[in-house]
């Protein structure tokens, strides 16, 4: 479903805003998006209005919020004449994005400087429930302002009335109130609560005939997993027909697990389930990091490959979270695409263990068992951090090959992986040693510089100062690609919100063990391949923005070949476990590339492909090359430094 674009941006006044905050129910302009995508999901969630697949149902909800003035509960004090005699004012097209724009707008929703404010009461608690208790009452009726306005001010959206025995989803489900119950649940909102009838929204939807919107909340409940599903193959479990998991499997399993691969698969297992949970919901933040970032991509003037407003290196810190978890989270960035893809096919799997693994529990006390211990919590629902939030999984820097999954181990019984038991003190302290150390370099390595092309400019100047070294022999280091075959067959019932684990496969720029490698080719001559491969990049990224698909291959093809001509540059075997996890990095992903642009190509049987889903993929490996060549180039430089 798609709208036309008629509108201003709801913080800059821009017309014909492209992207909306579906939690703040405004529209908002590319500008002042690339904003609200570094604030994190917890303050903004945003979607690209025409090229984000919508539940036509949330779309319509965040229209009739910013129709009806949504805008107007995030500026309240701005609408006062005096705020004008005090300096206030609202961004305008004019004001530049840093820092005018950037400013504002966190104001705006991360400070909510101009909410109106309720009086102060001694008992806050007293005010949210009364708050509350208003929301319960307003979700009978259309007016989806008054209740976001509620929700901004303190109501819960889970809030059990103790009088009426029932949640505010309940009674906008008995109502019909469709864009009222999407509201709700982007605010956390369970469609499994059972009321003091035992019944949840769902079942008062059904009984009063509303089945679409029975079945759009039943969809809900398995909305993680099912965005999880869709990131790897494009598709979701078909709900109605009783299939509720997808879980893909990595086509290439010739190779069985490594000893650390088992190690963490069974760590991961076991969990228990409030720490799944937010390694879950971390995983999903992600995802949605790296959807939103391939539509960006695909949707930006590529004048340039990387710049201040083009990209979210990693997750926001959430401040309701712990510093550890925040740590984890970041890290996530640092898998690429086939590691990323194998830790959510981990986590799609043993969700469905977990939610069919429940022994002595019913059908029901399953589905409410797991309900309970995968729901959303988007906003303001402080999670408990006296236990620590993730253990170690495999890593690239561990071993010289990708660690595939292998068919075998991924369907054998769920219980003879569950050998390890629980996560010991010091295998804790351990992780959280080296995801404190971690962070500090990735900070270094994330620290916004400018676009890409200016840092090799600039390196370039450097390595004029050095004589120039010669290369080396040619080598290959081109991996084996390990394709995507996507298989289902899962059943089961889960909802939930993203999820995360600790590892990385991207080595360190500033690893101080590292030797100086006499080796290793000349800065100069790694420059100078990067800018071929930087060039090739940019161009088929104007080819995803121009919807040129049939560009896709012969671009893939000359950036094969500019990687193949920079890792012929250096010796079969770096000194440095820092080049050579860089080169495995480069070369595997353009293996990648080539076989994601080849699905562009319309199948024998004349089957369309989904050009969406190859193109965030495409993104992603292109994403992954340009990141190992900067890699190469930082470290050719520390050591002509040395």
């Amino acid at each position: 479903m798609s709208i036309r674009l008629r509108n201003v941006c709801a913080d800059c006044s821009v017309p014909d805003p492209r992207w909306a905050s579906v939690n703040r129910g405004v529209l908002i302009c590319d500008e002042c998006c690339s904003v609200h995508r570094s604030l994190g999901r917890h303050s903004s969630q945003v979607r690209h209005l025409t090229h984000t697949p919508w539940p036509p149902t949330q779309l319509q909800m965040v229209q009739t919020l910013y129709s009806n003035g949504a805008n107007s509960i995030w500026e309240h004090s701005l609408l006062d004449p005096t705020s004008v005699m005090s300096g206030k004012r609202k961004a305008n097209p004019q004001d530049k994005l840093l820092p005018n724009k950037s400013e504002f707008i966190k104001a705006k929703y991360q400070m909510l400087a101009f909410v109106h404010r309720m009086p102060c009461r001694e008992d806050d608690s007293n005010t949210a429930k009364d708050l509350s208790k208003q929301l319960h009452s307003s979700v009978r009726t259309g007016n989806l302002e008054t209740c976001l306005r509620l929700l901004t001010l303190g109501a819960q959206a889970n809030f059990f009335h103790p009088e009426k025995g029932s949640t505010p989803l309940h009674v906008a489900a008995k109502a019909g109130q469709v864009l009222q119950a999407e509201l709700l649940t982007v605010y956390g909102a369970d469609p499994g609560a059972p009321d003091s009838n035992a019944k949840t929204p769902i079942d008062y939807a059904r009984e009063a005939g509303y089945n679409d919107l029975a079945d759009r909340l039943f969809e809900i409940q398995y909305e993680l997993t099912d965005r999880l599903a869709f990131y790897l193959c494009g598709r979701k479990p078909d709900h109605r027909i009783g299939q509720h998991f997808i879980v893909p499997q990595l086509a290439d399993s010739s190779l069985d697990l490594s000893e650390l691969a088992k190690s963490a698969k069974k760590k991961l297992q076991s969990l228990n389930n409030h720490l799944f949970e937010e390694l879950a919901m971390d995983v999903y933040d992600e995802v949605d990091r790296r959807e939103t970032d391939a539509v960006w991509l695909a949707t930006q003037n590529h004048s340039t490959l990387v710049s201040e407003t083009t990209v979210v290196p990693f997750l926001p810190v959430n401040p309701e979270y712990s510093s550890t978890r925040n740590q984890g989270r970041q890290k996530l960035a640092r898998f690429n695409s086939h590691e990323f893809a194998t830790l959510v096919i981990d986590i799609l799997s043993d969700a469905k263990r977990r939610q069919q693994g429940s022994a002595g529990l019913s059908t029901q006390d399953n589905l409410d068992f797991m309900l309970k211990n995968l729901s959303v919590k988007p906003f303001g629902d402080s999670l408990d951090n006296d236990q620590p939030d993730y253990d170690s999984v495999a890593s690239d820097e561990d071993t010289d090959q990708d660690m595939p999954v292998s068919k075998e181990d991924r369907t054998k019984s769920p219980d003879s992986d569950l050998t390890d038991g629980a996560i010991t003190l010091q295998e804790y302290m351990d992780v959280k040693k080296a995801l404190t150390a971690s962070e500090a370099k990735i900070q270094q390595l994330m620290k916004a510089n400018g676009n890409l092309s200016d840092e090799l400019r600039l390196m370039q100047k450097k390595a004029s100062k050095f004589d120039k070294q010669s290369s080396m022999p040619e080598s290959d280091y081109d991996n084996a690609f390990m394709d995507s075959d996507m298989d289902d067959s899962r059943r089961g019932r889960l909802r939930s919100s993203g999820w995360l684990a600790e590892g990385s496969s991207i080595p360190e720029l500033d690893n101080v063990e590292m030797e100086t490698d006499p080796t290793l080719p000349s800065t100069e001559d790694v420059i100078r391949k990067t800018e071929q491969i930087t060039k090739n990049i940019q161009e088929l990224l104007r080819a995803a923005q121009d919807g040129k698909h049939e560009s896709f291959i012969p671009c893939s093809e000359r950036i094969y070949v500019a990687v193949t001509e920079m890792a012929a540059l250096f010796p079969k075997k770096p000194r440095s476990e820092t080049a050579r996890g860089s080169l495995r990095l480069l070369t595997s992903s353009a293996c990648r590339l080539q076989a994601e642009c080849k699905k562009a190509v319309p199948s024998d049987g004349g089957q369309s492909p989904d050009m969406q889903l190859v193109t965030q993929q495409v993104i992603q490996c292109a994403y992954d090359i340009a990141k190992a060549a900067k890699q190469l180039v930082t470290i050719t430089t520390k050591e002509t430094t040395n």
